[in-house]
């Protein structure tokens, strides 16, 4: 059953969550998803099965939850996932981030360390809005973020993505590759070498920037930015499993 909570910024963020043995599962989901995703509903699913506890929500402006994805940006994002998760968890917590959710979890590990007990990041896209969209955008796209207040970018899951000037400038304030981060629980970093959206290169130079005692790294051949297969699937489960060993 989805349930609600209302941020201190007044957004009503929407949330499904199952009680269990802690530490429990935070899924934190990409840009314009949404918490039915395959590997929501797969990791409560197997959470459920585990009896452990386990936490899916939508960001502001996606799934259920109020306000419109054009108005929203990666602090936005951000302050709803810190909303939800020290609301309604109880102490450290795995986040499993995905694509962006790979962002936010390490703003998260970064502002609130206490709260982690270990993160799993799939396709982690950390300061993707700067490096890939900005650094990507052509002279003339660049020039109309400036007098639109936005660009429309193709996306293989459907309509354009509308990014805009707010997202972008938003996004600088939240880089975490620039400055040193240390994540003193155990992390793993999960890959597809045919993810079109994120590259390995951005993999590698997240498990080289960050600091800790037990980072690891998996690339998984042939799998893409969805990286929702069986197998794919079977690989995230696996990390969580690993992460829960080695606490």
């Amino acid at each position: 059953m989805t349930h609600s909570l209302t941020t201190r910024q007044g957004r009503r963020i929407a949330f499904n969550q199952s009680d269990g043995e802690g530490p429990g599962i935070v899924f934190l989901g990409g840009l314009k998803s949404d918490m039915e995703g395959t590997k929501a509903i797969h990791l409560e699913a197997w959470a459920k099965a585990q009896g452990r506890a386990f936490l899916r929500f939508d960001y502001s402006g996606h799934g259920e939850s109020s306000g419109e994805f054009t108005d929203g940006c990666i602090g936005d994002w951000a302050e709803d996932a810190e909303a939800a998760i020290l609301t309604l968890t109880n102490g450290p917590q795995i986040l499993v981030g995905s694509s962006m959710g790979g962002w936010v979890s390490l703003l998260m590990a970064r502002r609130h360390p206490s709260i982690l007990a270990g993160l799993v990041g799939i396709a982690a896209a950390p300061d993707f809005t700067e490096d890939s969209m900005w650094a990507g955008f052509s002279a003339a796209e660049r020039a109309a973020m400036e007098t639109d207040g936005y660009v429309d970018l193709p996306s293989d899951y459907g309509d354009p993505y509308r990014i805009t000037k707010r997202m972008i400038e938003d996004g600088r304030n939240q880089l975490v590759l620039r400055s040193p981060l240390s994540i003193n629980v155990p992390v793993r970093l999960l890959q597809g070498t045919d993810d079109a959206d994120v590259e390995m290169s951005v993999a590698l130079r997240l498990l080289d920037h960050l600091q800790g005692p037990d980072i690891r790294l998996e690339l998984v051949k042939g799998a893409d930015h969805r990286f929702s297969d069986e197998n794919c699937l079977g690989r995230v489960t696996a990390a969580v499993e690993d992460v829960l060993a080695r606490i």
